[in-house]
């Protein structure tokens, strides 16, 4: 290359860094977070370019602004940071690389009952039911799990619709499902302030969001107002779907990876 010193250390180094970045633009694309993760990448390039152009004064700010942001990055972008380490731990992700391969690989969740689900969804939309159910994948979800009350019974329409009966003392909260077992119910899910949900979704849509967006978990909601179902996943939500398309998402998210 003449006066580059550019060998295949360097190229790795480019492929690893650009990978980093383009990792990092998924997790914050469409949120306000974008928008801040533009202003310090800018910030950085400047203060580069000072650095460059020897100006000294300038620089010196700029890098005790760029040293304290640091701190700054990891509180203003502490869920994408939990979600990024969340992506590289699990199996969605390692599976892709022989390099993960002396990794346990996670049971498989192809066993969950779609069908039984779908039953009681449909039960719970035509009276009306409010209900929240969540289905774990790779992630369990212990800590939520221990705010409920155990019950570890397998996956029936009947029985979700006994939990979620509006005279029933576990109907308040949501349901956690792992591998076609029903773990707990009436839990405690941590609600965000930070997910832009349209108007007319309550506490329940607001837990879901959070949950799914903090794990990898799958989260459903029968609105108590319209019986309307909403499907929630990384955060994203499919309104007022139907019972087919419930039960193919089911299918598709829970395939075995």
């Amino acid at each position: 290359m003449g006066f580059l010193d550019f060998n295949l250390l360097d190229l790795l180094d480019i492929f690893l860094v650009s990978t980093l970045l383009y990792q990092l633009f998924k997790l914050v694309r469409g949120t306000v977070a974008i928008k801040i993760f533009i202003g310090l990448a800018l910030t950085y390039l400047f203060w580069k370019l000072v650095g460059a152009l020897q100006m000294e004064v300038l620089s010196e700010i700029l890098g005790q602004f760029i040293g304290v942001g640091v701190l700054a990055v990891i509180i203003v972008f502490q869920q994408e940071i939990r979600k990024f380490l969340l992506l590289i731990g699990t199996s969605s992700f390692t599976n892709k690389s022989e390099i993960f391969n002396f990794l346990p690989k996670p049971k498989s969740t192809t066993a969950l009952n779609t069908k039984a689900i779908k039953k009681a969804f449909e039960s719970m939309s035509d009276t009306k039911t409010g209900a929240l159910l969540v289905i774990t994948r790779n992630t369990e979800l212990g800590s939520y799990e221990e705010t409920g009350k155990l019950i570890d019974a397998k996956v029936s329409a009947a029985v979700l619709e006994s939990i979620f009966y509006k005279n029933s003392p576990l109907h308040d909260g949501a349901v956690i499902i792992t591998r076609n077992k029903i773990i707990a119910a009436s839990c405690v899910l941590p609600v965000s302030e930070i997910i832009k949900l349209p108007a007319h979704m309550g506490l329940r849509h607001r837990a879901a969001a959070s949950i799914s967006e903090m794990t990898d978990a799958i989260a459903i909601i029968v609105s108590e107002e319209s019986g309307k179902i909403t499907y929630f996943k990384q955060g994203r939500l499919k309104e007022n779907i139907s019972l087919e398309k419930l039960e193919e998402f089911l299918i598709r998210d829970l395939k075995k990876i």
